[in-house]
């Protein structure tokens, strides 16, 4: 079920974006709506506050201001009017609705024994737009393969937040379980074996953006998800089950998550993985994905930066020896 991202929201925010420019509004990865305060997009990785009339504007002053009644018709729309329900998503702090689009929530937290019960009082919302950008992942694939074997090396993608990882898991996923550009060149016959069966976890519901178990995203005819399950256990139970050629998580970052990921490595399985970062000395300082650095049981690093003219990676081996760069000027993940 893929579900239209503007529909997301009541009036008069629904009409605000609708007068948007079409460029403008296509670049929008996220929109904030803060109550009492101005509506603001991040677009293209810039931030605009956002007049009545749709314009885009550095001042927050010109911008339409959401009041409360917008923010509890929104909340009931993503709630689908019965809040209750989304006890656990208000305790983790977000909710991820068909489509894959996530929404981060900000509010007054009911506290038990010192940890988060629940939130109330929600004032605060980013909705993050979720894309599908099919071949994506074309420049990095190649990388990612060992031809005499024909298996998906073990890699982690890293990168800051919002600069494409999940949209390059996702297209990742859809081509490796296709088999189709993998099997497309002549030199890539002689190597990785067509039609690999990919097992995805996805906690967040964000990579294959599953509704009622059926993923709103191409990610393959051979890929099995587990949706909205935690990570560590996830990839325990995908293991144990689907017996997967290649395993595909996004954000490992607690030390059960490097346990899983230890655990399906040493049982053959390939594992490509993302982690937040923006170079692998910043990584190593994680106390949780140290052992995994050390004892080099990733065998390719992808690192992604985002700059105003594209996106551009690095890659390096599991001695974290360069491989290949590209420079900026491609089309942007999502």
């Amino acid at each position: 079920m893929k579900v239209k991202w503007r529909d997301l929201f009541p009036e008069p925010i629904r009409t605000i974006l609708g007068r948007m420019p079409p460029a403008l509004l296509e670049q929008v990865e996220e929109v904030r709506i803060r109550e009492g305060r101005p509506l603001e997009i991040n677009a293209g990785n810039n931030y605009h506050f956002l007049t009545s009339e749709g314009v885009a504007t550095g001042k927050p002053e010109e911008a339409y201001v959401p009041q409360k009644e917008v923010t509890h018709r929104l909340l009931d729309l993503i709630s689908n009017h019965s809040l209750y329900t989304l006890e656990e998503e208000l305790r983790k702090g977000f909710i991820t609705i068909p489509g894959g689009h996530r929404i981060g929530l900000a509010g007054r937290t009911v506290l038990s024994g010192g940890r988060v019960e629940y939130l109330r009082d929600i004032n605060g919302f980013n909705v993050r737009v979720a894309r599908e950008v099919q071949g994506i992942a074309d420049p990095i694939l190649p990388y990612l393969l060992d031809m005499k074997s024909g298996q998906v090396l073990h890699t982690l993608i890293l990168s800051p937040p919002q600069h494409g990882k999940t949209t390059l898991l996702r297209d990742l996923a859809r081509q490796i379980s296709n088999g189709n550009k993998l099997s497309s060149g002549e030199e890539w016959k002689q190597g990785l074996r067509p039609r690999l069966k990919v097992a995805i976890v996805d906690e967040r519901s964000e990579i294959a953006g599953s509704y009622r178990g059926v993923p709103g995203f191409d990610v393959g005819p051979r890929t099995d998800i587990m949706d909205g399950c935690p990570k560590a256990e996830g990839m325990m139970m995908m293991l144990r089950s689907m017996s997967p050629d290649v395993l595909i998580v996004d954000e490992i970052g607690r030390p059960e998550d490097a346990e899983a990921v230890m655990e399906a490595l040493h049982a053959g399985v390939s594992v490509i993985a993302t982690a937040h970062g923006r170079d692998l000395a910043e990584l190593s300082a994680r106390p949780a994905l140290r052992t995994l650095i050390t004892e080099q049981m990733f065998q390719r690093y992808v690192m992604l930066q985002r700059t105003s003219r594209g996106m551009s990676f690095r890659l390096a081996d599991s001695k974290m020896r360069g491989l290949q760069q590209t420079g900026a000027g491609g089309e942007a993940f999502g």
